[in-house]
């Protein structure tokens, strides 16, 4: 599916910025460093330390808010799409 981009004085967002996402799944060893891996390949300036982690109350599920690099609508739509795919993810927003 391709969708057009949307023009600069249409958008909500003013690119580039730092845009925070939030990644949830199901608390294991590897679901932070595949989150972080994943949203690297869409903002190579992303690292660990731009990441906060939170674990639910019973320690079943985490909580992760990534802030990257916004560049672009399809840089951030394929990005959702990447994550909202991933067999770990169970939300994001």
């Amino acid at each position: 599916m391709n969708i057009p981009e949307i023009p600069h004085d249409q958008s909500l967002i003013e690119y580039p910025s730092e845009f925070p996402i939030k990644v949830m799944g199901v608390m294991q060893e590897a679901f932070a460093q595949t989150i972080v891996e994943l949203v690297i390949l869409h903002d190579p300036t992303f690292h660990a330390g731009k990441m906060e982690m939170r674990p639910s109350s019973k320690g079943t599920y985490l909580a992760l808010t990534v802030t990257i690099l916004a560049v672009n609508r399809t840089q951030l739509d394929n990005l959702y799409r990447d994550l909202s795919s991933h067999p770990m993810v169970k939300m994001v927003l």
